[in-house]
């Protein structure tokens, strides 16, 4: 599947929004990514969980992560595609942590996934997070990487999608400035 059909795939299931959208790091933007739009169906997430397992397939991984929620269903997905199996972290008082009786053993092959990156940040929690268990990241996988910048997570990164989106400060954003309503879509409030 070309990034043009992943586009059209995102635009067709209403993940890939158009608009004047207010994002949790109070930015705005003209256009908004939702992945769970896409993967509510299973046989998309199945199939995209195959296309993100792919570059991990030679490699022995014992274990897929994922940070809640984005993370979740994908890393089940890229779980499943590998073998393996797949859990996810969660916060709590701010920190990234393994509840539910999820471990990471010492020296297992972990690969970290994401549905969308944009700063990158939860990412680097869920790959600290796997050190302080004494595993080993292999890589990083994502549906989206909407970044701009520099992004190093110190292991190779793979996303099937990389976006260019438009970020405005509030005070100069072009939407506002036309009168165009704003929506804080996401699932943080």
């Amino acid at each position: 599947m070309t990034e043009q059909e992943l586009i059209k795939l995102f635009i067709e299931r209403s993940a890939l929004l158009e608009g004047h959208f207010r994002l949790t790091s109070g930015l705005h933007s003209n256009r908004y990514i939702q992945c769970a739009q896409v993967l509510q169906y299973p046989d998309l997430s199945a199939m995209l969980g195959e296309k993100l397992a792919a570059p991990f397939s030679e490699q022995d991984v014992d274990l897929v992560v994922g940070p809640a929620i984005g993370g979740i269903i994908v890393a089940q997905e890229v779980g499943r595609a590998l073998g393996v199996k797949a859990i996810f972290s969660e916060r709590k008082e701010g920190k990234m942590t393994l509840r539910r009786g999820f471990e990471i053993k010492r020296g297992e092959r972990v690969v970290v996934v994401e549905d969308v990156v944009t700063t990158g940040g939860s990412t680097k929690e869920v790959i600290d997070l796997v050190k302080e268990y004494d595993g080993v990241v292999v890589g990083v996988a994502s549906l989206v990487d909407r970044h701009s910048g520099d992004l190093d997570f110190g292991v190779p990164f793979y996303p099937l999608l990389k976006l260019d989106i438009e970020t405005y400060s509030p005070d100069g954003c072009p939407l506002c400035q036309k009168g165009l309503s704003i929506v804080k879509p996401g699932s943080r409030e």
